[in-house]
């Protein structure tokens, strides 16, 4: 395994760690009460928004990409969450010391899957363009959400969760990236 890889890949994540703890202290687990649906049309938002940059080459609003990727990485693991404790008062808050042990607990199932990709695919995600990133987050969304029309059920198709990973993980990549100076900010 790359090395390099799995430390980039760790100080990414703890970044975001960092932004989801002080939210939590700020908001508190507010977001226990969104659905799947609600939480994909929050990444929809989000990547929706890093497309509209790619290509206006513009903005308005002072957050940058980065700041969205790094959104995208904390709702695919409140998503994440969310489907693990559904039917238990999804409503109710959490306390923020549970909340980070579900966040490191959903991360880390992030990361394994990471590896395991990246052991078979050769880190293709290296070569790629932040573009392709983004146009492939929103095609794991509009997966979710025909997902969710489906009531859950799929035929030979990966569930939500699995898509919610691989929004974290190619969001991991963009942060990356951009971090090596090889993608815009």
């Amino acid at each position: 395994m790359n090395n390099r890889t799995n430390q980039q890949y760790d100080a990414a994540v703890l970044v975001c760690r960092d932004i989801f703890l002080k939210k939590t202290r700020d908001y508190g687990t507010s977001w226990r009460v969104l659905r799947p649906i609600s939480i994909a049309d929050q990444l929809f938002i989000k990547a929706r928004r890093i497309r509209t940059l790619q290509e206006a080459r513009q903005q308005r609003v002072e957050e940058d990409k980065t700041g969205e990727f790094h959104a995208m990485v904390n709702y695919g693991i409140i998503g994440l969450i969310q489907l693990s404790i559904t039917g238990e008062a999804p409503i109710e808050d959490m306390q923020a010391d549970l909340a980070a042990k579900w966040y490191d607990e959903k991360a880390a199932l992030a990361r394994k899957t990471m590896l395991d990709k990246n052991h078979d695919y050769g880190e293709a995600w290296r070569d790629m363009s932040q573009e392709s990133f983004v146009d492939l987050i929103l095609m794991k969304i509009l997966r979710i959400r025909q997902i969710v029309v489906n009531e859950g059920k799929t035929l030979i198709s990966e569930g939500i969760d699995s898509n919610f990973i691989d929004i974290i993980n190619y969001s991991l990549f963009a942060l990356i990236l951009i971090e090596e100076g090889r993608h815009s900010g």
